[in-house]
């Protein structure tokens, strides 16, 4: 028992220092930067398949890196140039820093020994064209493929080992096609675009570049930052961004291609969505409805008049046993007779319905009520002598007393 307990103590530490060393040792590589104990460094490398993965960048597509929350990708484009990008690496260096770099083919003609520095300081390297043309999303395919296999050739070339150059590429000013996209994709190369840039091919000032790359950043909180090694406010910019990203807890990934001896990292599809959806966060589209394939288009027969005229013991029970019940109560009752709803012709109801037979109504009823008054010739003054604004309140009284109308107009009618 004691042995055994002693073993089981003893593979607890074990395990214990394991975690720990794990735990600790992203940590460990950000600070392994030999005279420089306090420098950002680079917190761990990200292997990508660009097979599996072919478009990232939230600044065109739908697809990013699956970086995590405060994470941060360094590229820069458009070099190599020696008085900026010499300045570039130095910064990079002091930080242990790792980037992508994206070669323009002419530069890399021009400068081949600035391609080499980059791959021995161990960055990685990837290709933007040969001459850097901002019509690629205009120009003819054969020029387009031209310009991307310029590009690839001169920088390989001014390579110690061809095969350090990596399957990504950035489309010069982000002008994408999808011509141009589908014959890199074909050629298994991974299209680049950037998750935010820093306006650093602007005409602005060095300060301008690091607040707009703080910016941009803070609002997504994380991603892949577009740079540009050529530019003097790039230079002078890049040890701010550097320090303000230490500051706000930001960690810099290293990114680089899945080789046969290097698979890449594990990851799922949702981790390559910049902000991936979760249980607390509502679905801000309706899903995709999927495209059926109907494998039966043929339609079904109309029924025959016939079968609606079937009886009812012979059609399905749609409605429920007391309604069916109540509509055969129904259409047995008798209907009414027509003269239910007939009103004498001539009557004051009648007569009231339009303008013009209302004046007529009044003298009926002025004439109804002229015996009440008094008969032969005192009546007859009588008459006269009332009002003529009297005349509207008499027919008021004929319509408010149902009897009395029917009474006059059985008068009138006998006196006719």
């Amino acid at each position: 028992m004691t042995g055994s307990s002693a073993v089981i103590r003893t593979r607890s530490w074990a395990v214990l220092l394991l975690g720990l060393m794990t735990a600790a040792s992203p940590a460990a590589f950000a600070a392994d930067c030999p005279g420089h104990p306090d420098a950002l460094g680079t917190s761990r490398t990200l292997v990508v398949d660009p097979r599996e993965h072919p478009r990232i960048g939230t600044m065109q597509y739908r697809e990013t890196l699956p970086l995590k929350d405060h994470e941060v990708v360094l590229t820069f484009d458009d070099g190599p140039l020696p008085k900026y990008s010499n300045q570039v690496l130095q910064i990079l260096a002091s930080e242990c820093i790792k980037a992508t770099f994206f070669i323009i083919g002419q530069q890399a003609k021009a400068n081949p020994e600035g391609v080499r520095k980059l791959v021995a300081a161990g960055h990685t390297v990837g290709t933007h064209s040969m001459t850097h043309p901002l019509t690629m999303n205009s120009m003819p395919i054969d020029k387009a493929e031209a310009e991307i296999n310029g590009g690839i050739e001169w920088t390989s070339a001014a390579m110690t080992d061809p095969y350090k150059l990596a399957p990504f590429f950035r489309i010069p000013g982000l002008m994408r096609a999808d011509g141009v996209e589908n014959y890199l994709i074909s050629r298994g190369i991974q299209v680049w675009s950037a998750d935010f840039p820093a306006d650093d091919w602007r005409h602005v000032s060095p300060d301008r570049v690091y607040q707009l790359a703080i910016q941009r950043l803070e609002a997504k909180g994380k991603g892949i930052l577009l740079l540009h090694d050529i530019q003097a406010r790039t230079v002078a910019a890049l040890p701010k961004i550097i320090r303000d990203l230490k500051a706000r807890g930001y960690h810099i990934v290293h990114v680089v291609p899945a080789t046969p001896d290097r698979p890449a990292t594990p990851t799922t599809p949702v981790e390559w969505l910049l902000h991936p959806p979760t249980e607390t966060t509502p679905i801000a589209r309706w899903p995709a409805v999927p495209n059926f394939t109907f494998m039966q288009t043929a339609t079904l027969p109309a029924p025959d008049p016939a079968d609606l005229n079937a009886q009812t013991a012979h059609q399905p029970q749609l409605l429920p046993h007391k309604t069916m019940a109540q509509a055969d109560i129904a259409a047995t009752l008798p209907a009414p007779g027509r003269d239910l709803f007939a009103i004498p012709e001539g009557s004051v109801e009648v007569l009231l319905s339009t303008t013009l037979s209302r004046r007529a109504a009044m003298r009926l009823a002025m004439a109804a009520e002229a015996p009440h008054a008094g008969k032969g010739k005192a009546g007859r003054m009588q008459a006269r002598r009332t009002p003529a604004h009297a005349a509207p309140a008499r027919a008021a009284q004929v319509r408010t007393a149902a009897p009395r109308p029917t009474r006059l107009a059985t008068g009138v009618k006998k006196r006719a």
